[in-house]
């Protein structure tokens, strides 16, 4: 069940490790294209540009959860990789204990706060009452998806990426199901597609409970556990929360972003939520090279192996720098016939602008390829400035291209964003992996003894 990715093939080990992940990753945008679809075909193209409206905020709130998620596992397989079962147990009772009040806080922040920000955003009044519908349905979750990303962080921390596939793979046949009877059949509105995620999320997280009460040793925390040490309890909250906090420097650039599209219009509002569903789905072989190295790096840094780490890190590079280009082209091939399946004929106008955002993306993955790369091995090895500094970085650019470009060339102006922001964060991530690689190195030449000092964030 557990896999230690200390010893083998890098490559092998990596590439293994990252098809479940990359099946997983798939079927999680599945809830948004799910959602998305079944908004746009049943309810129109208003309803569809409603969860669009909502999507920046609802990034910039449960994307701090996931990015959280992420960090609290690092410290988990670095403990595991040391082979040090009872500190495992400990980083399992810290994250936990993060876990949940960030989820709390999460939660008041998002539905309390879910109108006045879409009011603050300049959200088309037509498209305020179901993005409100959809944003607080969806906080009142936060917690669930908390549990799920952390759990299935924590499991795949071990090694493990097929089990939790399967748990995805079954709460989205769910949301599928739930998301066609909520909205077609009981007509509950842009709400039922969020209520329908969430309990998807709930029997994953019943499922992944089970996995680990039957399976998992290493991740149930005795009684002891739960007084975590003062030390491990800050590497967890430092590395967990600042990983949270990138990912919600980055969601507010989507949402200064998100703000000068919806002055644009519904029809352009629409586009922007079609193609950015679409532009998930294709980069996710990206992301999920990113998130199986973030485990590879930290469980070889517990262990000490810092060549492992540099041979991985050269070889999954030139992986991902190939599958970039397939699915640059891919997209801008067929973007325009998978858009078509969020607002059929209805709309050819919307069509056309999703299909120039997802064209202006593809050309450049390879740049996304390598940030996503970067920033999930320099995150395995426990440092945390430069990846925020390279979030800061995106949310500039995003946030500029929304103010400065927007205004004088209208929907083009929100297609240059990304591609911008991309640009801006591999600067620093790029020179700050050029720097840890030379220590890295250096530490080759150590004695062995000094080889498992932990590198220094």
């Amino acid at each position: 069940m557990t896999k230690n990715l200390t010893g083998g093939p890098p490559t092998r080990l990596i590439v293994l490790f990252t098809l479940p992940l990359l099946v997983g990753n798939l079927f999680q945008q599945l809830y948004a294209v799910t959602d998305a679809a079944v908004v746009g075909r049943i309810l129109g193209v208003d309803a569809l540009a409603s969860v669009g409206a909502a999507g920046g905020l609802h990034f910039l709130l449960i994307g701090f959860t996931f990015g959280c998620s992420g960090g609290l596992a690092i410290p988990i397989a670095r403990a595991f990789g040391a082979n040090d079962l009872p500190q495992t147990r400990r980083f399992v009772a810290c994250g936990a204990i993060i876990a949940g009040a960030v989820a709390t806080a999460t939660t008041c922040v998002g539905i309390l706060g879910a109108r006045s920000l879409l009011h603050v955003l300049a959200t088309p009044p037509e498209l305020v009452a179901d993005a409100e519908a959809f944003l607080i349905v969806s906080f009142a979750g936060a917690g669930v998806t908390m549990a799920y990303n952390f759990l299935a962080s924590s499991i795949r921390a071990l090694g493990d990426s097929r089990t939790p596939l399967v748990f995805l793979i079954i709460a989205c046949v769910l949301n599928a199901g739930l998301v066609a009877l909520f909205i077609g059949k009981f007509s509950f509105g842009v709400g039922g597609a969020a209520l329908a995620t969430v309990l998807a999320q709930l029997v994953s997280v019943g499922l992944c409970l089970a996995l680990v009460a039957k399976r998992m040793p290493q991740l149930r925390p005795r009684r002891g556990d739960w007084k975590p040490r003062r030390a491990e309890l800050a590497e967890s909250a430092r590395i967990g929360l600042t990983m949270g906090f990138q990912m919600s420097v980055i969601a507010v650039g989507a949402v200064v972003l998100q703000y000068a599209v919806n002055g644009l219009g519904a029809d352009a509002v629409a586009a922007f939520t079609a193609a950015m569903r679409v532009d998930q789905v294709a980069v996710a072989p990206l992301a999920s090279f990113g998130l199986a190295m973030a485990t590879y790096v930290a469980q070889n840094r517990g262990a000490g192996k810092w060549r492992r780490i540099r041979v991985g890190v050269f070889r999954i590079s030139l992986v991902v720098l190939g599958v970039s280009l397939v699915l640059g082209a891919a997209v801008i091939g067929f973007g325009d016939q998978i858009v078509y399946l969020f607002v059929g004929g209805q709309a050819p106008q919307v069509t056309a602008m999703a299909h120039q955002y997802l064209s202006l993306n593809g050309m450049l993955y390879a740049i996304l390829a390598m940030v996503f790369l970067l920033r999930n091995c320099i995150q395995g090895l426990g440092v945390t400035a430069v990846p925020t500094v390279a979030g800061f970085m995106e949310l500039a650019l995003r946030a500029a291209a929304g103010l400065l470009l927007v205004a004088p060339f209208g929907f083009l102006g929100a297609c240059l964003a990304a591609p911008l922001a991309w640009v801006g964060a591999i600067i620093p991530l790029g020179i700050c992996w050029l720097v840890e690689r030379r220590k890295l190195a250096a530490r080759d030449c150590l004695p062995h003894s000094c080889r498992l000092a932990p590198a220094v964030g």
